[in-house]
């Protein structure tokens, strides 16, 4: 019999302290609340992609004769038009004719050049030299490239296949290059591709966005952040998307100050788009009204980061 009473008064011992503690980790888990004031601001719906700075039209301009450079006319950098000679070359008989020829002394080689004239190297497109190849001198071949031309640069973006339904032809966006991070770039969608590629098992589209009005700095091959506009508000009144409860286009916020047997009472108020962290305030509350955002202290719960007293695992190991 004292057996028994001992084993009803280990289980009541055991059962109280367990919902002692249970009932601790809960009140530490209570809500508790920080104010927030509707605001005036702008909230944008966008969609995020990575992408390289690369020309839209990449041309390797090569000799039209195999032989030699005479003469580069250009360097990088240079804005070219169509039709400019850009360079000229010596045939390999011109050459082999000019190089005899010098060795006789100036006036016959003077004599030469003005009877066999050098083949001119012609620029197809209006664009900029990004690349000089070959310098005056070096022996050239139809199949070898004297320059690189390029008719404007572009960022090639990588659009996952579940964002594709919000890119659309002439969309505004910004770009921010990794070299430049404090300058924005405008821009607009020029081309979204028509074949899919599968990139680390991740199905997606190259978008190409054409910076609107490039700096000089720019460069092909520099990596760059895209950010398209989906879509945009401005000077609208706006509240942290955490102090406002339910879904849909009705929600309910607590108004600070404004409680019932000391708990805080709800507004309903109508909402607009979000971003994610800010959400648009269509009707409801107006500008300068403060609200009750709820925060947990998951830090401090369960005592600190503890078990039950009575668990045999003790202490939990962060």
């Amino acid at each position: 019999m004292k057996k028994i009473t001992l084993i009803i008064v280990a289980l009541a011992i055991v059962g109280g302290g367990w919902w002692w503690w249970r009932g601790r980790a809960q009140n530490s888990e209570a809500p508790t609340f920080t104010e927030a004031t509707v605001e005036r601001g702008n909230i944008r719906e966008t969609v995020l992609a990575t992408g390289t700075l690369e020309p839209q039209i990449r041309l390797e301009l090569s000799s039209p004769t195999d032989g030699r450079v005479e003469e580069v006319l250009v360097k990088e950098g240079d804005a070219v038009q169509r039709g400019q000679i850009v360079a000229w070359v010596s045939s390999t008989e011109r050459t082999t004719l000019l190089d005899a020829a010098r060795a006789r002394g100036p006036e016959e080689l003077a004599k030469w050049e003005k009877f066999y004239n050098p083949t001119p190297v012609i620029s197809p497109l209006d664009g900029t030299v990004i690349a000089r190849v070959l310098e005056p001198g070096q022996t050239v071949s139809s199949d070898k490239a004297i320059l690189v031309l390029s008719d404007r640069l572009i960022v090639r973006a990588q659009v996952d296949e579940t964002d594709m339904a919000h890119i659309a032809l002439e969309q505004h966006a910004e770009i921010r290059l990794d070299a430049y991070q404090n300058q924005m770039l405008p821009a607009r969608v020029e081309h979204i591709a028509f074949e899919s590629e599968t990139v680390n098992n991740v199905t997606i589209y190259n978008v190409e966005v054409l910076p609107l009005d490039p700096p000089p700095f720019i460069r092909s091959g520099m990596s760059a952040a895209v950010t398209f506009i989906v879509k945009e508000t401005n000077d609208v009144l706006i509240l942290p998307m955490s102090a406002v409860k339910g879904q849909g286009n009705k929600r309910s916020v607590k108004v600070a100050g404004n409680t019932h047997n000391g708990e805080p009472i709800s507004k309903e108020v109508a909402v607009g788009m979000d971003d994610g962290k800010n959400i648009e305030i269509l009707a409801g509350l107006a500008e300068g009204d403060r609200v009750l955002v709820p925060s947990f202290d998951f830090g401090a719960s369960a005592d600190n980061g503890k078990t039950s007293p009575l668990s045999p695992f003790g202490r939990r190991r962060h």
